[in-house]
């Protein structure tokens, strides 16, 4: 058999070749569809033939009553150690390279129906490989992709699982990228995963330490699987004789299918990784895990999930996932972190979450909103123990700036309220690329990799100091009250033709027959043009007017006049209500953000009072929960807290830059004229 290179790059290059076999017959949007479920197919060839005989003789020997799952037993250990798949099928795609090409297609199929249930599910169900199989013999094409597939070696011998899962990656994001689809959907690069990983169990050396360890990690969106398969290659450096266990949900069926492929080759239960939205469709409702990581889509609207996620919400509340409340539509990284949350350990244990989001979460949403409560939720709780701000270009579909997010239900005592905020998005954490990979242009190296690592654990273990790139808060530190800040209303009143062209205009008014109509500008006539500063003087004054008029009207009428009738005046009068409160100018309503450490009386008296005398605090303007004045919220603004000033450059410094342009601009259009 003539082997590719085992050098990953030169691997993705020539299982990248084959896909050129299709151009013409399908569309390049396509050739994912053909290329990736062919790759599980050789590497699970590959991985059974050496046992395929055992595999076949155990198969007749079996009672023909025998239980399927007695079978099923009985056949992945025939299959091999860790090997949770088998195939009855009498093919391997050394025999089919030998057979008639014109029953390749049949044999083919017949080799695919004869997996185990657990894999038939995956080519037929998400892959729809017979599909594409049948697409492929109908245009001629079919033997020369797959004899092009025969020269690779994809035994684990040759390829390890973790180059199994860069070849997974390379592939989907060079698909992606040419029939323009988010390739960071599928898949994180792999320096973030490791960061997260490392993040996740640095400080756990005496929970990881000793034999008969078990640890269960989960990830919601799980996509290929690259985050679930790192996290066991980390534990198991750490701790060889650890027992890992992999639990995942993906959306994307090509994703679910090459992850849980990639559990059935490696030794783990395949139906750990359940397929669907983790939303709506919790597949590991009974489960809780020690490490969770993820990284979810960003800014995708779930408005199609909305009903079930909404009754969740509101009929479970804290019972269910979704009890401190739901973002905006337009974005669920929250509902995705709110849905790990519910998932931790209430053991000694505990658990530990990595998510990598946007910035949309720290600060989308005033005071009462979805996004506020979340946060204030997870603050309240004290599960929020360290925020990272990552460089900018490290995903393949997204230039924006992004953050891992750290949290745990099991603090250690000197860090219990705490809150570590870490900017690593500057230089000294990432290097440029020699080529970009779509919108990735920037990567982090193992040695910033290792110090975000140190600076975060040197923060667990107490001997954090602040810097310009890690600093610590105290949970409250986020947190404010929106108080609302009202102004007294202050109008004058005066009978003017303006003003009585106004009152023509309200709605109220205009509803009138043309007699009453007649009869109330009669009457307003009669109270002549004089400026009135004073509501209640006005006031008595219309009524006598209308009184002697003979004109009657209702309270929308009356409201009418005195709107029409009337501006805003600061040296007037300030209007009261009935037991003489001075009424709210809604106009200059505001609201004013008192830090939660601070009293807003103190707050108030400083930085309102000494502008605005005449304001005041509208007490009843409550807190929902805890019933104080004002609403509660919490908000966490990297660029306050890491602001560094840039002075501008110097005038002169710009007008040469400008001159040296127009100049240059000049001469290009002196050699176009030319």
């Amino acid at each position: 058999m003539a082997k590719a290179s085992t050098d990953n790059q030169n691997l993705s290059s020539f299982v990248w070749s084959i896909a050129e076999i299709l151009r013409g017959d399908f569309k390049q949007s396509e050739y994912g569809k053909v290329v990736l479920p062919f790759v599980v197919l050789r590497r699970l060839d590959c991985i059974l033939e050496p046992t395929k005989q055992a595999v076949l003789d155990a198969a007749k020997s079996l009672p023909a009553d025998v239980d399927e799952a007695t079978r099923d037993m009985i056949l992945f250990e025939a299959a091999g150690e860790k090997i949770r798949v088998y195939n009855l099928s009498g093919f391997t795609f050394e025999k089919l390279k030998g057979q008639d090409p014109g029953q390749l297609h049949q044999n083919l199929v017949d080799y695919i129906t004869n997996f185990s249930s657990n894999v038939t599910d995956i080519f037929l169900d998400k892959f729809l490989f017979t599909d594409q199989l049948k697409r492929l013999n109908d245009a001629g094409t079919l033997w020369n992709v797959f004899e092009r597939f025969t020269e690779i070696d994809l035994h684990p011998d040759t390829i390890s699982n973790t180059e199994m899962g860069y070849l997974f990656e390379e592939l989907i994001r060079r698909f992606s990228e040419i029939s323009n689809e988010t390739a960071g959907e599928h898949f994180t690069p792999r320096e973030v995963v490791r960061l997260i990983v490392e993040l996740l169990i640095a400080n756990d050396d005496a929970k990881l330490t000793g034999r008969g360890i078990i640890r269960q990690v989960y990830d919601p969106a799980c996509g290929t699987g690259g985050m679930l398969a790192l996290t066991e290659e980390a534990l198991r450096e750490f701790n060889p004789s650890i027992r890992v266990e992999l639990f995942g949900q993906e959306l994307n069926p090509e994703s679910f299918a090459i992850c849980k492929s990639d559990m059935l080759v490696t030794g783990h239960n395949p139906e750990h990784i359940a397929f669907g939205n983790t939303l709506t469709q919790d597949a590991h409702a009974d489960k809780k895990f020690h490490y969770m990581l993820s990284n979810p889509p960003y800014g995708v609207d779930w408005k199609k999930y909305k009903d079930p996620i909404k009754e969740e919400a509101e009929t479970m509340g804290f019972d269910g996932r979704f009890g401190a409340g739901t973002p905006r539509v337009s974005d669920g990284q929250l509902l995705f972190l709110q849905h790990m949350i519910s998932k931790m350990r209430d053991d000694e244990a505990g658990s530990r979450i990595g998510i990598v989001m946007n910035g949309s979460p720290l600060f989308t949403g005033g005071a009462g909103s979805g996004e506020s409560e979340i946060r204030r939720w997870m603050l309240e709780n004290d599960w929020v123990e360290a925020i990272v701000a990552l460089p900018t270009d490290l995903f393949y579909n997204t230039g924006i700036q992004t953050y891992v997010w750290l949290l745990t239900n099991r603090k250690p005592e000197a860090r219990r309220g705490k809150v570590q905020l870490i900017d690593a998005s500057g230089e000294r954490f990432w290097s440029g690329m020699r080529k970009s990979l779509g919108s990735k242009r920037r990567e982090i190296p193992e040695d910033a990799r290792h110090e975000i690592v140190r600076i975060y654990a040197d923060f667990l273990n107490g001997d954090s100091e602040e810097s310009e790139v890690s600093k610590v808060f105290d949970t409250s530190d986020f947190g404010y009250r929106e108080i609302r800040v009202e102004r007294p209303l202050k109008l004058n009143f005066q009978v003017s033709e303006e003003r009585l062209a106004r009152l023509e205009e309200e709605r109220a008014f205009k509803k009138l027959d043309p007699e009453e109509q007649e009869s109330i500008k009669a009457a307003l006539g009669a109270i002549g043009d004089a400026l009135y500063t004073d509501r209640k003087t006005f006031q008595k004054a219309l009524n006598k007017a209308l009184k002697d008029n003979g004109a009657k009207i209702g309270a929308p009428v009356k409201k009418a006049i005195l709107a029409a009738l009337s501006e805003r005046d600061e040296d007037a009068v300030t209007c009261t209500d009935k037991d003489g409160n001075p009424e709210p100018d809604t106009d200059l309503r505001d609201h004013e953000l008192v830090p939660l450490k601070e009293d807003w009386r103190e707050y108030m008296e400083r930085e309102v009072k000494p502008f605005v005398p005449d304001a005041w605090v509208e007490e009843s303007h409550k807190d929902a929960r805890d019933s104080g004045v004002g609403r509660v919220g919490y908000e966490i603004n990297f660029n306050r807290y890491f602001y560094k000033y840039v002075p501008p450059r110097p005038i002169e410094e710009i007008d040469a830059e400008l001159k040296e342009l127009e100049a240059e601009i000049a001469g290009l259009l002196k050699e176009i004229a030319a």
